[in-house]
């Protein structure tokens, strides 16, 4: 299987200039990385000039509201973002749980439209620094995972269409990296909470990804050493140079 690389762009460049600028840069250098699937998902305003561009990577949304349509003021539904050529889309991003007050109960509700859509889902799961000294990351990993994945054992969704990012918070934007040992077992733990939520048939082809701190220098570690299936990468996607960096670095794996 392909690493699957995904750029979350956030709230990020402030203009379309910048923003196609980057999009330019990117699509110009991945031309000869071949083995690796990269989705980008830049901000919800800039998704239908990339759409009608050809890509040679895949269109991925930071978020997504659960109802297809209706007097929601200010949301996006899962049909419009599938009109727009999106395929994948990231839900329970820490910055949603913690700053937007996101329930484990929404994120669920979001879930189950994703799959229902036919579009896959980017679930991201992860423990604050203080949850990792009080040494409960697969109490808080189990209870997100069990939560956000509730009632989806359903036939009528293509489970495996989900992907999960392991993201653990304490890293996202410190500074602070997460040891691919320590990566690992959290992988291993996801996978078999995964198994006993889903079967292990199903729970071997959703894919577990690694965020948080990912660099040109240790993206490779992440996927050689703990495992990972792929990488959700926020800084450094904005960063073109270092992102084709990266994207060459995890290929030769």
């Amino acid at each position: 299987m392909k690493p699957l690389i995904v750029a979350n762009w956030k709230c990020n460049p402030v203009t379309l200039k910048r923003a196609e600028q980057v999009f330019v840069l990117v699509k110009k250098n991945i031309k000869n990385i071949k083995n690796i699937e990269i989705v980008v998902c830049p901000p919800f305003v800039y998704l239908p000039k990339f759409k009608a561009q050809s890509l040679k990577f895949k269109l991925g949304a930071q978020d997504v509201f659960w109802q297809g349509r209706g007097a929601f003021t200010g949301e996006i539904s899962p049909k419009m973002l599938k009109d727009l050529g999106v395929e994948y889309i990231i839900l329970g991003h820490s910055e949603r749980r913690q700053i937007l007050k996101e329930t484990d109960e929404m994120i669920n509700n979001k879930l189950k439209a994703v799959l229902g859509a036919g579009l896959k889902p980017i679930l991201c799961i992860g423990e604050t620094q203080e949850e990792k000294k009080e040494g409960i990351t697969k109490r808080v990993i189990r209870r997100q995972l069990e939560k956000d994945l509730k009632e989806i054992q359903n036939s009528k969704f293509k489970i495996q269409n989900l992907i999960i990012a392991y993201e653990p918070i304490w890293a996202i934007g410190t500074g602070k990296s997460c040891l691919p040992q320590e990566a690992l077992k959290a992988k291993v733990f996801i996978s078999n909470v995964l198994k006993v939520l889903f079967g292990k048939k199903i729970a071997e082809k959703i894919r577990i990804l690694y965020g948080g701190n990912v660099s040109s220098k240790n993206g490779l570690f992440y996927i050689k050493e703990a495992k990972m299936d792929g990488l959700l990468v926020g800084g450094i996607s904005l960063k073109p140079k270092e992102f084709i960096k990266l994207l060459q670095t995890c290929k030769l794996f």
